[in-house]
């Protein structure tokens, strides 16, 4: 007898198309116990089984993921996240809602039937839901693995009813639910594909059929540069050049005198400074993400080896901004952020300590130690009167909030600065969590935005630390960031190709 069915309940009255509906579903049930399929009776009890507690599908997201691509890495993460929504919601709403007791086993053989038989109410089939939710959350961000994982789910829904646990509309329910929950996912947290900037604004570049003139340069210290192999695989007359961090610049710079495409494959640093080789030397970019994070190739819709090969191939690219700050003349780009205050100290301490301890330990010591100072890092004049500052932060377009998914970058030939600043005061890190929740908002007391096209800064304090996309730096007096409006040509599929 199952706990969540209270037998002294009264049953409902008669109604005339609940009744044909409940008949309707008993035949087919009976119609499913009937069939005999080929190899059904010992595979889908099994998978059956498998999918108790999710069990299936966190072992399917650990092998989607397995994969080492990003695109494979976020849909195992989405499947999981509207499995975990969907079993949320079954479990707190669905099956106290309806308290329907489970199938008469009678018509169903002996050797589908589990050996344990499930306790709860029938309606929805939570297996169904977790399933349907696993398989839509996947393939809303990789219609490739969608198409892998879709049997296999649509196989555990029908296992549902083929072992007589529940009632056909016991699994149509759960497996509505579930895809509703991967939507309602998608709708907090969007996929990438709903993000990509528009492909804006265009400009001819040569399309190397099968690469020959690109020349690219990849970090060995990124720790994904097989990528650069697999892209040799498929524009096989380019040129490749491994090197070490440390030789990256010089590499690049005897790269881009023979190339008529300069590539580059590493994290948001290396790009940085292919960028300004390729901005040097007046030639095309071509970024191949190598990094742990890999911002602005991901904001620019260049996920992958064989986006860019495609884009190579067909010559298709577009114009973007570079960020430019000068201080003494000093000066730096910046394809992604540039920041003062708060942030570089942190990124300084990390640096120092990640040898030792590594790199995630390294920034947990380093923020524990940073944000635990009183000093104000900044200090802002205005009317007359200083005012401390922890972080200003500027980056090279205007950064959106999508849901609860980190801020991006939707246009990357905007021409501002999309400049953040959070106010001095005690409890910095309260202060900080509450600017990032804020996001682009402007109304947190500890969080103010603006978007420009240029930005002077005078009384910096000589030896401040400025980070710009991952570096660090020291300026002080006065610091001045702009913007190198559509500088840099950079290739990119567009959209529809």
């Amino acid at each position: 007898m199952s706990p969540d069915v209270d037998l002294t309940v009264l049953k409902p009255g008669r109604h005339a198309l609940r009744d044909r509906f409940l008949s309707l579903d008993s035949r087919l049930f009976e119609f499913a116990a009937d069939q005999n399929w080929p190899y059904a009776e010992r595979i889908l009890p099994r998978l059956s089984r498998s999918a108790n507690h999710g069990l299936l599908w966190f072992a399917t997201g650990a092998v989607i993921a397995a994969s080492s691509t990003p695109r494979a890495r976020r849909a195992a993460v989405r499947g999981l996240a509207s499995l975990s929504l969907a079993s949320l919601t079954i479990n707190t709403l669905g099956k106290r809602s309806v308290r329907r007791p489970r199938p008469v086993l009678d018509p169903v053989p002996l050797v589908r039937q589990l050996k344990r038989q499930p306790i709860t109410t029938s309606f929805p089939s939570g297996h169904a839901a977790s399933a349907a939710a696993f398989a839509t959350g996947v393939a809303l961000e990789s219609p490739a693995w969608g198409l892998v994982v879709a049997p296999i789910a649509w196989s555990v829904a029908l296992s549902r009813v083929y072992t007589g646990v529940h009632f056909p509309s016991d699994v149509l329910a759960g497996a509505a639910l579930g895809a509703g929950a991967a939507f309602a996912v998608r709708g907090m947290v969007p996929t990438r594909d709903r993000v990509v900037p528009p492909a804006r604004p265009r400009t001819d570049v040569p399309a190397l059929t099968e690469g020959e003139g690109l020349v690219v340069v990849a970090n060995m210290g990124a720790g994904t540069v097989d990528r650069v192999h697999t892209l040799l695989d498929l524009l096989p007359r380019a040129e490749l050049v491994e090197c070490e961090p440390a030789d990256v610049r010089a590499e690049l710079g005897k790269a881009a005198a023979r190339a008529r495409v300069l590539g580059v494959c590493g994290g948001d640093g290396t790009v940085n400074t292919a960028a300004e080789v390729a901005l040097r030397h007046g030639l095309p970019l071509a970024v191949l993400p190598g990094g742990t994070l890999n911002h602005f190739a991901y904001d620019l819709g260049v996920e992958n080896e064989r986006d860019l090969s495609r884009a190579v191939q067909r010559g298709e690219a577009v114009l973007v901004d570079v960020g430019r700050f000068s201080c003494d003349g000093q000066q730096g780009l910046f394809l992604n952020t540039c920041s003062l205050g708060v942030y570089p100290e942190l990124v300084r301490e990390r640096d120092r300590v990640s040898p030792r301890v590594g790199a995630w330990p390294a920034g947990v010591l380093a923020a524990l130690r940073v944000l635990r100072s009183e000093r104000h890092p900044l200090h802002a004049e205005v009317a007359g009167r200083k005012h401390p500052l922890w972080l200003l932060f500027a980056g090279n377009g205007t950064y959106h909030r999508m849901g609860l998914a980190p801020a991006r970058r939707l246009n990357l030939a905007d021409g501002v600065l999309d400049v953040r600043v959070v106010h001095g005061g005690r409890r910095p890190a309260l202060r900080l969590l509450a600017a990032a929740v804020a996001g682009p908002l402007t109304r947190s007391p500890a969080h103010a935005a603006v978007q420009v096209g240029r930005l002077h800064l005078t009384g910096v304090t000589p030896g401040a630390l400025l980070a710009y996309d991952g570096e660090v730096t020291e300026v002080g007096g006065e610091v001045t960031l702009e913007k190198l409006p559509e500088a840099l040509t950079v290739y990119r599929p567009l959209s529809g190709s």
